[in-house]
């Protein structure tokens, strides 16, 4: 029987593992932060920032917003301000397509992998 890989999901990610997720530096996931109020991470013991699923689908949309589409700051604050239940069902979309193509793709490697093992 061949290896199957489990999905691991992580309640909480470090800023560190979300600036890498977006390689960009902490200094600037920290700047959204305050900028944003739609980020809002839980602080541990030491208050290190610890981020969830949600606040990294935050950061999603802000990325695409400020860094693919071009917006300024303040462009994106009023963009999401105004559009915020679009841009959720949106996002909530593509991450569904996103989910079907990882879907097709997983289902794709494990029938190489048992044709690897048959010859």
């Amino acid at each position: 029987m061949p290896y199957k890989e489990t999905d691991t999901v992580k309640l909480y990610y470090t800023i560190g593992e979300v600036a890498e997720m977006f390689e960009v530096n902490t200094s600037l996931i920290r700047f959204w932060e305050k900028e944003f109020d739609i980020i809002k991470p839980k602080k541990n013991k030491k208050g290190n920032r610890l981020f969830t699923p949600e606040d990294i689908d935050n950061f999603k949309v802000i990325y695409n917003l400020v860094k693919e589409q071009g917006l300024t700051l303040e462009g994106a604050k009023k963009y999401l301000k105004e559009n915020r239940k679009a841009v959720k069902h949106e996002f909530k979309a593509e991450k569904t397509q996103f989910s079907e193509i990882e879907h097709k793709l997983r289902s794709i490697k494990s029938n190489l992998i048992e044709i690897r093992a048959a010859l």
